[in-house]
């Protein structure tokens, strides 16, 4: 990580420098902790220690030290959101007390894997987060998104982010958020308010592909977020998975 992507995700993501420490060996620095803070709980954003010195509980040590203190400061709740392949780190938050709450997916979408219908009396037009918002369409009602995915990192990156709506002449009726980057979209928002079997967002994802896209990839989606059949239905396919663990503050 560089200074200029640190900054970014204290702007971003609310990484909390007073939930961060470091783990030392005499004066060798061995271990790092990154943590990110919301009124809602602490993300354990990062987590390593040098090989050198794994297996000594210096992981366990550094949850233990922010647990301690989020038991007085608060918030009690912490979560991680662990790739599925870092084995190591599943198993130092299994041992520490924390529980695997959920499965989030990596899904993908390839150009050329949506046939998108035309959907007649609506209109594609462009969208950001404050119109949503003003719509009462991007809110806490459904608050299991990742911690990148959240509201709070959505406004903070709301200047990067480029949207997309299906619009009747009454209201908004499906939209798609994403960050371009090349030829690859990074979708941070997708969401249909009417029932029409997906109709109206593979218009969307058909538009932004028209555009020069390539591929869409859509991160770490919990199942309650949006259901994997559906995202099947419209042309995604899994390529990953992360562990949603969860744990409360506690003193030593």
């Amino acid at each position: 990580m560089t200074p200029a992507a640190f900054k970014r995700s204290i702007r971003d993501l609310q990484v909390w420098c007073s939930s961060c420490m470091v783990a030392f060996s005499g004066s060798d620095p061995i271990g790092v902790l990154i943590g990110a803070k919301r009124p809602s709980g602490t993300l354990i954003h990062t987590i390593a220690v040098h090989p050198d010195h794994v297996r000594q509980g210096h992981g366990r040590h550094l949850l233990a030290s922010l647990s301690s203190k989020l038991s007085i400061l608060g918030p009690p709740r912490i979560v991680a959101e662990v790739p599925e392949t870092f084995t190591a780190a599943r198993d130092l938050f299994s041992a520490s007390g924390y529980v695997e709450e959920a499965v989030l997916t990596d899904y993908v979408l390839q150009d050329g894997a949506i046939d998108a219908p035309q959907v007649p009396a609506r209109f594609v037009i462009p969208v950001t987060i404050d119109d949503l918002t003003a719509n009462d369409l991007l809110g806490e009602a459904n608050p299991v998104f990742c911690w990148e995915r959240s509201i709070e990192t959505l406004t903070a990156r709301k200047n990067d982010v480029a949207g997309l709506a299906l619009a009747s002449d009454e209201r908004i009726e499906a939209y798609i958020l994403y960050l371009a980057r090349g030829v690859e979209a990074e979708i941070v928002s997708l969401r249909s308010v009417v029932e029409d079997s997906g109709a109206g967002l593979k218009q969307l994802l058909a538009r932004v592909l028209a555009q020069g896209t390539r591929s869409f990839t859509f991160p770490k989606v919990h199942p309650d977020e949006v259901p994997a059949e559906w995202l099947q239905t419209l042309g995604f396919r899994p390529t990953g998975r992360h562990l949603l663990y969860a744990g409360r503050a506690r003193s030593a």
